[in-house]
């Protein structure tokens, strides 16, 4: 989950002013949380209350992306999910917006087995973007999230986005020069995922994303959840975002780790 932050911040300077390049300072003056981190820590907070049951899980979270929404409201939501924060009745709207995807990693951390993930990511996701694309960009990441916090190979990974999800038949250097912001899941989920296939770690998994440009802090955050889970995250790096969180958020990351502690083998 803090993978998922992680990315947020540091791409969230560039999110209208793109980087298309590897070098840069990963944290500085601009970067800031945005709704990538305060919903991802709505649903790692739901997923915390409803520990014991998981019937619950649906209202739980509909009403944990609301609090958080309204106790965060310049963090830079879409206008209908703006509108859907404030509803008194909030109701699905059929999206497929990449915010499916940038917010479902705890669900991964949280599940017991793959089919969990899929399901608890199924019902956070379903709440607001219902529509197949956004269904699936939800369901594909929580995929490369639970077999990377398994410890399989990138390339079993891979298999299991290729052959369920997206063809990955590009790379990084083909489209760094004309890849354009798209905030769909069919057109930033992919190439989130082949930023994590072409890292060589944790931080150069966020500069691969970065550095395709786009909607750069949703990217960092999809490619960061899975890097966290595949690599963890380097201490200096936690130690780095930190400052950037207020205490309220610092407390949803710390006991949701201590409740579901990743286990990195590598």
């Amino acid at each position: 989950m803090l993978g998922a932050i992680i990315g947020d911040v540091a791409g969230s300077r560039f999110e209208w002013d793109n980087h298309r390049d590897k070098e840069f300072e990963l944290f500085a003056f601009g970067c800031e949380p945005t709704d990538d981190s305060i919903m991802t820590l709505a649903v790692a907070r739901a997923l915390l209350e409803t520990r014991e049951d998981r019937s619950r899980l649906v209202p739980c979270v509909i009403r944990q992306m609301q609090h958080m929404g309204r106790r965060y409201p310049n963090a830079g939501y879409g206008a209908r999910f703006g509108q859907w924060l404030d509803a008194r009745d909030p109701k699905p709207y059929n999206s497929y917006g990449n915010g499916a995807a940038m917010r479902i990693s705890a669900c991964a951390q949280a599940a017991a087995s793959l089919a969990e993930a899929k399901q608890l990511a199924a019902d956070v996701t379903a709440v607001t973007h219902n529509h197949p694309e956004g269904m699936k960009g939800a369901e594909a990441v929580t995929v490369a999230i639970f077999l990377a916090r398994e410890g399989k190979p990138k390339e079993e990974i891979r298999k299991a986005v290729e052959d369920g999800y997206y063809k990955l038949d590009f790379k990084l250097d083909d489209i760094r020069d004309s890849y354009q912001f798209d905030e769909t899941c069919q057109g930033s989920v992919p190439q989130a995922l082949e930023a994590f296939f072409e890292g060589t770690g944790f931080e150069d998994t966020i500069r691969n994303a970065i550095s395709i440009g786009g909607d750069s802090d949703t990217i960092a955050a999809i490619a960061g959840s899975v890097a966290e889970a595949y690599y963890g995250v380097p201490e200096a790096v936690r130690q780095a975002v930190l400052p950037y969180l207020d205490t309220e958020m610092r407390r949803i990351v710390a006991d949701f780790e201590a409740a579901y502690p990743l286990r990195n083998s590598r």
